[in-house]
């Protein structure tokens, strides 16, 4: 069926697998949350609204970038770009994830659904900044950051600042990996006038500043251990990130760039699931 076919097009258009980035640091807010596990239908619709939401994040991505993408030799084979998908195919995708967003945020409870457009916004307005400052990598960092912070609300209905902690750590983590991810198209952002980090300091003092970023990380993962009384398993957590930090930064030479993507992609997703991994362990064990 075409729409099947379109629809897996899309899901590899926004390379949906890499809902991993965030999901994870989100699962931690609510067992934070929670000290433990949330119920069960709590942690069903949390994961619905999570994934609902990045996927219609990362195709509005796509479609206010598509005539960017079609000048950038590294992109213009994506999906929108080659032809593969219809702008109006992508913009149904963007609308049906935003409304299956906003049904599960009204799953949870009222505050959740109350602020559901407000995240939807800080979601897709992040696309476009990059056109007007070379600060959308802390953007684009809060756009995930806000997960854990979202995900308390779903299980408490309220926010403690605690979990801002948590939502500050990520926010400087995906800031860091997407200083790292622009250094490839610094010719391209220059050109085209494109704002970033890399395009406006140089790939070598960007590289700096990711590895800036990630160490205000683990200072923040540091403080968020006796925000909330976590022990030594958490404690394990935040030493394993930082080794995996210091390797992914290993991969990457300012004038060598070609291990981009194994420090980018794998490298990431194994952070996030490995800090969330000891987090629920530590709160497990004590309970």
């Amino acid at each position: 069926m075409p729409v099947l076919h379109n629809l897996r097009i899309t899901l590899e258009m926004i390379k949906w697998e890499h809902s991993i980035f965030a999901l994870p640091f989100a699962l931690c807010g609510a067992m934070l949350a929670a000290s433990g596990l949330p119920a069960a239908h709590q942690l069903f619709w949390i994961v619905i609204a999570m994934l609902a939401a990045r996927s219609a994040a990362m195709a509005f991505n796509r479609l206010a970038d598509s005539a960017l993408d079609a000048a950038n030799p590294r992109t213009r084979a994506r999906a929108l770009p080659a032809g593969h998908l219809s702008s109006a195919f992508v913009t149904t995708f963007v609308v049906v994830s935003s409304a299956i967003f906003i049904f599960a945020a009204a799953q949870l409870n009222r505050l959740t659904l109350w602020l559901s457009p407000v995240a939807l916004a800080v979601l897709l307005l992040y696309s476009y900044t990059k056109r007007f400052t070379r600060w959308s990598h802390l953007v684009l960092g809060f756009a995930l950051g806000i997960a854990p912070s979202a995900a308390w609300i779903a299980v408490r209905g309220s926010l403690d600042p605690r979990i801002l902690l948590l939502t500050a750590a990520v926010t400087f983590w995906v800031a860091g990996f997407d200083i790292i991810y622009a250094c490839q198209d610094f010719d391209f952002d220059r050109d085209a006038g494109l704002h970033s980090i890399p395009r406006h300091v140089g790939i070598r003092r960007a590289l700096w500043i990711a590895r800036a970023f990630h160490l205000i990380m683990l200072l923040l993962l540091i403080a968020l251990l006796p925000a909330f009384a976590l022990g030594k398993l958490a404690l394990a957590g935040v030493v394993a990130v930082m080794l995996l930090l210091l390797y992914e930064h290993s991969l990457l030479k300012p004038g060598d760039l070609s291990r981009l993507n194994a420090a980018f992609f794998t490298m990431n997703g194994v952070i996030s699931v490995v800090f969330a991994l000891f987090v629920a362990a530590d709160l497990l064990l004590r309970k």
